[in-house]
């Protein structure tokens, strides 16, 4: 192959760096390198910015704050501060429940995860 067939063709490659695909990340030259420690997270529905993520973030908050609203008024039941202990077994049920429904969900997305990693190419 003459050399005039490999500056054709490095000349048609040349345009691929800017190739951008719809939906994907702007990788070129001008990008700075990460450092050690530092990440870059992914936009877009499959990173922590997305509708999911954050439809995920917001749905373990609410199980935590049904967690904590159960332990400060278990604390309150036990030194006698609460008045309705009604109160208490709600926000113990609620708490309880809600767990088990992040459980539930976390291990049917396991299992999913898995048949999917069982699928042959």
């Amino acid at each position: 192959m003459s050399s005039m067939g490999i500056e054709a063709i490095g000349a048609a490659t040349s345009g691929l760096s800017s190739l951008q695909l719809p939906g994907a990340p702007t990788v070129g030259a001008t990008d700075t390198a990460l450092t050690a420690g530092q990440a870059q997270a992914p936009t877009g529905p499959q990173g922590p910015s997305g509708d999911f993520g954050n439809l995920l973030i917001k749905s373990l908050d609410s199980v935590e704050a049904m967690g904590d609203k159960a332990s400060n008024l278990s604390v309150q039941a036990a030194t006698g501060d609460l008045n309705a202990i009604h109160d208490y077994t709600i926000a113990a049920t609620e708490a309880q429940v809600a767990t088990q429904l992040t459980v539930a969900v976390r291990n049917k997305a396991v299992d999913a995860f898995n048949e999917i990693m069982r699928m042959s190419v």
